[in-house]
């Protein structure tokens, strides 16, 4: 998993609130259970008409958030179903940070092991990160996780709360299997013990 320490990016602005995980990644597209090649179908009946040609107005198709890093979006973000594959989707199509008011439990926490951050802010926070994500491409964030923190493109500082487990293993870019490997001397250690004293297993 790559490590997350500074990102300084686009913010593209979605001002919906309760964006599930459905929305985010329609059913049809669970049966893969690669982590690539989902970015392309992000919010898929919100990006595509029924020809599949992309929608002008949604905020990812627009050129100045093509490229974008980081999410600003409404209350409850990840609702709805558990999907892991939403997570796979968003970062599959190049963002690292989502910023809501709030989000739902297993979305969050799902974020994280699949090298996302999402920050929760207060709505008058978001609102002023809101405004500024709609300046387009000219108006970059920073998002540093060492301090905590979102600066806007005008240099205002927002500070957020984070569990301490969370960040260790973002910034050290670890997964479930990344933190099990980090063990690896000791079971080797415990696995060598065991054929010893068990030779019959």
């Amino acid at each position: 998993m790559d490590k997350f320490t500074t990102l300084t990016g686009i913010a593209a602005p979605m001002p919906l609130i309760n964006v599930d995980t459905d929305m985010i990644i329609p059913k049809q597209f669970l049966k893969t259970i690669k982590r690539s090649g989902l970015g392309v179908n992000l919010f898929d009946e919100m990006r595509y008409d029924d020809d599949g040609k992309e929608i002008p107005d949604f905020v990812l198709n627009k050129a100045q958030y093509r490229d974008a890093e980081i999410l600003v979006a409404g209350d409850n973000f990840g609702c709805g179903s558990s999907r892991e594959h939403a997570p796979w989707a968003i970062k599959d199509f190049g963002i690292r940070c989502v910023i809501a008011p709030s989000f739902a439990d297993i979305f969050y926490n799902n974020c994280f092991k699949n090298g996302i951050l999402p920050i929760a802010l207060p709505q008058e926070q978001v609102d002023v990160l809101m405004k500024d994500a709609e300046k387009g491409s000219n108006a970059r964030m920073m998002v540093d996780l060492e301090a905590q923190t979102v600066t806007s493109s005008d240099g205002e500082v927002f500070h957020f709360e984070l569990d301490s487990f969370k960040k260790h293993c973002l910034m050290n870019g670890l997964d479930d299997i990344g933190l099990t490997m980090e063990k690896a001397a000791s079971i080797d250690s415990f696995e060598a013990a065991a054929a010893q004293a068990r030779p019959w297993v």
